[in-house]
């Protein structure tokens, strides 16, 4: 077991050399790899684990719900006890992991500037709703680590120069040239600080209440991990490192994926799996998906990225009825190597982001784009270019509501656009994260964004459980429609291995109204055949052109329907979905 420990303790000293090559040190690397080591839980004498390179913890059953501790919320009760309650009621046999979004003590940003990483908010809970939600589900939890509230007692700390904190935090002259750094916020970068030390310019990449970390101080490493360790003790098995892209600053840079900040990500790495090699981390890097795809590094440094593309393509393709962009992007995609996946989603407590669709829709598409979300009441959220013009940085909208209608306004086909866009991303390469309010079919909340001023309240609904439950019970209402189809359409995903998150995926090419893709288990016995009419006219498939093994008995999954003739055409009605697949392993009734 020592030779395990050295091994470890080796390869945790070689990170940090790479990371700390232009910083110097007061603690030399082998005494601060030790520091790291034993701060995540490992000590000498015991057995470390050595973790399995290239494997995959995860499966076609693995779906995750993304929300806020109190998106659902009683009276009289915690916020987390009401979450836990929904869950066991509405998801139980369908969603497998939790991804709860900051629940800490925070003074802005709806839980991302956090006052204190060690604390859950009383007004959501405590430890012990954690941690009960975090033993019947997998909890992915936030790692804010780029930044933290202005409120917190580090900063305090900073002004006063004294204590744990006061030498936390990214500064800068008035002089520095920082025209070169990325911005994804039109607010001045430096926030003026007085301190006891003088005035300081504080780094401050989203808001001035967001004040940013200098990673080249190891203590603030050594805090964070300190921080892992915790949450890990909690019960986290998936880490969303927040923000993470801006994490490594340097002058006369764009500030942005450096490669001390992709380092940092293999070290977590590191020291997380030897704790426990099922653990993930899933990197949230809202940048140009070319960039974004270099955070898996060679399946050492994020488990799962994001994939940010595909909200702003697949809205686009809903909307126009055209897929020649989503089919380009699709084909354009690497297969994600054992060990990696990808992390799909078309909704979040965030907006649509649009920096993602950047050298994959022109501007004039964008600004289309754009137009049609505005005329169907969302908001737009704008950031500085290079050149200080406003760009429309991301669209804030309920998906449900994005889907009222296309490029030519509103429609009949809401509902069945909606179930399309998740069927599509269901059948797709990766894992599968669905935000609470898509699950639900909620509408936009015009009233929170009045109260609160911030585009993104839009999308951020707090239901009265008995309101919502009386919804959900309700046949004819929208909430019950939209949450019985996409949980019958999960529940079929479930049990397919085709859709196993690393399986073979191809592009299928059956022109501009019908997007196609094919998957075959890993094993090689299943195939499925996801095809979606994207469009609002009725559409035909020649079968004989997606090459149908006359030999196999195929059925689509969905809508249980048995293709008898495998030259024949295949009617789509506007917006349908079909599976088709060889085998048919249907999901027992009862779930």
């Amino acid at each position: 077991m020592t030779t395990h420990w050295n091994h470890l303790h080796e390869k945790v000293s070689h990170q940090l050399q790479a990371i700390y090559a232009d910083v110097q040190l007061d603690t030399p690397v082998g005494e601060l790899a030790t520091e790291l080591i034993h701060a995540i839980g490992l000590k000498q004498e015991q057995d470390v684990v050595v973790p399995q390179a290239y494997c995959n913890y995860w499966d076609e059953n693995d779906i995750v719900m993304i929300t806020y501790g109190d998106s659902v919320i009683n009276e009289h009760e915690r916020p987390l006890f009401t979450l836990f309650r929904f869950l066991h009621t509405y998801c139980k046999n369908t969603v497998n992991n939790v991804h709860i979004l900051p629940f800490f003590p925070y003074s802005s940003d709806d839980g991302f500037s956090v006052i204190d990483y060690s604390t859950v908010n009383e007004s959501l809970g405590d430890w012990a709703d954690i941690e009960r939600i975090a033993n019947e589900y997998g909890l992915m939890t936030d790692l804010v680590i780029n930044h933290c509230s202005s409120r917190s007692v580090w900063f305090d700390n900073f002004i006063k120069g004294e204590g744990p904190g006061s030498d936390y935090f990214f500064t800068a002259d008035l002089e520095a040239d920082l025209s070169m750094v990325t911005r994804p916020r039109v607010s001045p970068l430096l926030r003026e600080t007085e301190t006891r030390q003088g005035t300081k310019y504080v780094w401050c990449t989203f808001s001035h209440d967001q004040v940013d970390f200098d990673f080249r101080n190891p203590k603030v490493l050594l805090a964070f991990i300190e921080i892992i360790r915790l949450y890990l003790d909690k019960g986290t098995r998936i880490f969303r490192l927040d923000a993470v892209a801006f994490l490594w600053k340097k002058l006369g840079t764009p500030s942005i994926n450096l490669p001390q900040t992709h380092e940092v990500i293999r070290l977590i790495r590191t020291l997380v799996e030897h704790v426990n090699p099922s653990v993930m981390l899933i990197t949230e890097t809202n940048i140009p998906n070319r960039e974004n795809l270099t955070y898996f590094g060679n399946a050492n440094e994020a488990h799962a990225i994001y994939n940010f593309s595909l909200p702003p393509l697949l809205v686009n393709t809903l909307v126009t009825g055209n897929c020649r962009y989503l089919k380009s992007w699709m084909m354009s995609m690497p297969p994600a190597q054992n060990g990696t996946a990808y992390f799909n989603f078309i909704a979040s407590h965030d907006g649509i982001g649009l920096r993602p669709a950047e050298g994959l829709l022109s501007d004039d598409e964008i600004s289309e784009l754009v137009h049609a979300m505005q005329n169907f009441g969302g908001k737009i959220s704008w950031r500085a270019s290079e050149h200080g013009q406003q760009k429309p940085y991301e669209i804030n909208i309920t998906l449900f509501d994005a889907m009222q209608g296309t490029t030519s306004g509103p429609d009949k086909w809401q509902v069945d656009r909606f179930i399309c866009a998740h069927a599509i991303m269901l059948g797709m390469e990766g894992i599968p994260g669905i935000y609470i309010h898509s699950l639900l079919g909620t509408s936009n909340d015009y009233e929170k964004v009045a109260n609160t001023g911030q585009n993104r309240s839009i999308n951020r609904k707090r239901w009265n459980y008995n309101e919502l439950e009386a919804q959900l019970d309700s046949p004819h209402s929208q909430h019950h429609k939209v949450l019985t189809r996409l949980s019958q359409l999960i529940r079929i995903r479930k049990v397919q291995p085709a859709f196993h998150p690393n399986a073979t995926q191809f592009t299928l090419q059956m022109g501009d109204e019908i997007f196609g893709y094919w998957r075959q288990s890993l094993d090689r016995k299943q195939g499925v055949f996801c095809i979606s009419n994207i469009s609002n006219e009725e559409q035909s498939v020649l079968l004989s052109d997606i090459n149908l093994i006359g030999t196999d008995n195929w059925i689509d999954l969905i809508s249980r329907e048995k293709i008898k003739d495998v030259s024949g055409f295949l009617q789509l009605r506007p917006y349908q979905t079909v599976w088709i697949s060889n085998q048919d392993f249907e999901y027992p009734h009862g779930l």
